[in-house]
C-alpha cells in the first residue's frame, strides 16, 4: 500500500504531483491511500513527487484534457473522503481512454461530476445566504458574517464578494477558513468558531419586516422552498425565524385572501376628461390646491386610464427643501398620498435619522399616476417612460414655482430626469449639488425602494447610511 500525505484538505497541487508520479510508476488505484496532514491516519509511509499534471513523467508520459482539470479543481473542494481516490482512478484510466470525460454514463465520470455539482451548489448558496452584520473597530465600520458552507468553497467564492462589495471592509468567518477584505487586499486566516460571529444588528428588524411583507401564502410550496433554502442555513438568516409561523398560518391566510371581497377596481372614464383636466396650453395653477385638483383630472399622458387617481404632492407650502420621487406606488395610488407604502416608511425613518422633519418639507413625484402592469391580481410597478416624465413635468414645475424650495432632492433616475430635464446616472451624480437655471440646488440620491430591493443586509445597511448622509447634506444646503 502506497500512502500519499497531502498538506491540506484542498491540496490539489500536491495531489497532482503525487498522482502523476504514481501513474508513471504504474501504481494501481487500489494500491494507493490518500491522506491529509493532521487527519489522524495510521499509515507511516509517505510519497513525494516533483512531477505535476501535464508535465513529462519518469516513464511514458501523457496529458489529460482540460475537462478533467476543470472538474478536479471543483471536486477537490467537496467534503467527500473519496475525492482524491476517485480523481486518481480517473487519471489512471485516462491514459488508455483519452475521451473518458465525455462519457457521462460512466460511473466514475458521473460520480466526479456529481461532486463538482455539489460544490457549485454550495458556492451558489454561499452567495445567496451570507448575511453581514455591522461592527465597529479602530478603523471604523466593517461587516462580519458567519457561514457554514456545505463544502470548502469560501476561498473560491471570495472574489465574488470582493467584486460586489469592493468599497466595504468585510470578513466572512467559516469553520474552514476566514475571508478578509480591507478594500485593497484579500486575505485568508484559519477557520473560526461560531462564537466569534457578531450578534444581531438593528437592520435585521427591517429585513424581517420586508420578508414578512413579500411572503405570499397562496404560492407556498414548502418542499421547493426548503430545497432552495435548506434548513442548515436558517440559523444564519434573520428572516428564517419567521418561516415556521408564516408556514403554519399560510392556509388560514390563503382562505382569508380568497374570502375577502375583490379590491376596488381602478376608476376609468375612457375618453371623457374629468373636471379641471389640464391641457398643454392651460395657464399654470395659482395654488397647491389647484395643482391637486388638476392632477386628479390630468390627461397629459395615458397613465390616468389605469390608475385609481392622480397623486399630488403634500407637505409645507413654503418648504425650503422639496423631495421628488419617481411615481406613486400601489398603496399611494389607492390612498391618494405620496410615500405612504414600504418605501415611504423607509423614507420616514431616514428623514428622522437625518434630522429632517417631514412636516417641514414638500414631498411629491415626477409622475403623478401609477404606471403598472397586471400579474394575476397584483399590480406590479413599471418604470415610467421618458415621455411620461416629460409630460408630467408641467405639474412638477408648477409645484416648484409655488413652493419655491432652495434645494430639490431627486430620489432616483426618473426623478432626476423630471427635475433636471435630462437622463442622469444616480451612481455618478449622487450627493453632489447641481445648480439649476432658476438658482435652485438639486441633489440626486437613491430612491428608498432601491434599498428595499437589496437582498444582502450589509449592502442594504451601507446604502441606507449613504442615503441618510445625502439627506443630511441636502438639509444643510437648504439652511
Amino acid at each position: 500500500m502506497r500512502v500519499v500525505r497531502l498538506a491540506h484538505e484542498t491540496d490539489l497541487a500536491g495531489w497532482r504531483e503525487a498522482a502523476r508520479r504514481l501513474r508513471a510508476e504504474g501504481v494501481a488505484p487500489e494500491d494507493v491511500f490518500w491522506a491529509v496532514e493532521g487527519g489522524g491516519n495510521l499509515f507511516a509511509a509517505d510519497i513525494t513527487s516533483e512531477v505535476g499534471v501535464g508535465q513529462a513523467d519518469a516513464g511514458e508520459g501523457f496529458t489529460v484534457s482540460r475537462d478533467f482539470v476543470a472538474v478536479a479543481e471543483r471536486a477537490v473542494l467537496n467534503r467527500s473522503d473519496e475525492r482524491f481516490g476517485l480523481l486518481y482512478r480517473l487519471l489512471w484510466r485516462l491514459k488508455d481512454e483519452p475521451r473518458l470525460m465525455r462519457d457521462a454514463s460512466d460511473a466514475d465520470v458521473w460520480r466526479v461530476q456529481a461532486l463538482a455539482r455539489d460544490v457549485d451548489r454550495a458556492a451558489h448558496k454561499m452567495k445567496a445566504f451570507v448575511r453581514f452584520r455591522a461592527v465597529r473597530d479602530a478603523a471604523g465600520e466593517a461587516f462580519v458574517a458567519w457561514f457554514e458552507p456545505a463544502h470548502r468553497v469560501a476561498e473560491a467564492t471570495a472574489p465574488f464578494f470582493v467584486r460586489r462589495f469592493a468599497n466595504m471592509r468585510f470578513s466572512i468567518l467559516t469553520p474552514d477558513v476566514c475571508v478578509h477584505w480591507d478594500t485593497q487586499n484579500l486575505g485568508f486566516t484559519p477557520g473560526a468558531d461560531a462564537a466569534a460571529a457578531p450578534r444581531a444588528d438593528s437592520l435585521e428588524d427591517d429585513w424581517r419586516t420586508y420578508y414578512a411583507s413579500i411572503f405570499n401564502p397562496a404560492r407556498l410550496k414548502v418542499d421547493a422552498m426548503t430545497k432552495e433554502m435548506p434548513r442548515r442555513y436558517w440559523r444564519n438568516l434573520p428572516e428564517a425565524a419567521l418561516i415556521p409561523e408564516l408556514v403554519a398560518n399560510a392556509q388560514d391566510r390563503t382562505r382569508q385572501m380568497v374570502a375577502a371581497p375583490a379590491s376596488k377596481p381602478a376608476r376609468r372614464i375612457a375618453g371623457v376628461p374629468r373636471a379641471g383636466a389640464a391641457g398643454p396650453s392651460d395657464d399654470p395653477p395659482q395654488s397647491l390646491e389647484a395643482v391637486a385638483a388638476g392632477v386628479s383630472g390630468c390627461r397629459r399622458c395615458d397613465l390616468w386610464r389605469d390608475a385609481t387617481q392622480g397623486v399630488a404632492g403634500e407637505g409645507a407650502g413654503a418648504a425650503r427643501i422639496m423631495f421628488v420621487g419617481e411615481q406613486p406606488g400601489d398603496q399611494e395610488d389607492l390612498a391618494g398620498r405620496p410615500f405612504v407604502g414600504p418605501a415611504g416608511q423607509l423614507f420616514d425613518r431616514a428623514l428622522a435619522q437625518a434630522g429632517v422633519p417631514r412636516d417641514a418639507v414638500w414631498i411629491t413625484n415626477a409622475v403623478k399616476h401609477f404606471r403598472h402592469e397586471l400579474q394575476g391580481k397584483r399590480r406590479i410597478h413599471k418604470t415610467p417612460s421618458a415621455g411620461q416624465v416629460a409630460a408630467c413635468r408641467w405639474w412638477l414645475d408648477a409645484e416648484r414655482a409655488l413652493v419655491r424650495p432652495k434645494v430639490i432632492v431627486a430620489l432616483g433616475a426618473s426623478a432626476a430626469l423630471g427635475v433636471i430635464g435630462k437622463a442622469t446616472s444616480v451612481g455618478k451624480a449622487r450627493g453632489a449639488p447641481i445648480s439649476l437655471a432658476d438658482g435652485t440646488q438639486a441633489v440626486i440620491t437613491w430612491h428608498p425602494s432601491y434599498m428595499l430591493r437589496l437582498r444582502d443586509a450589509a449592502a442594504k445597511a451601507a446604502a441606507f447610511e449613504g442615503f441618510v448622509a445625502d439627506l443630511k447634506s441636502a438639509w444643510s444646503l437648504a439652511a
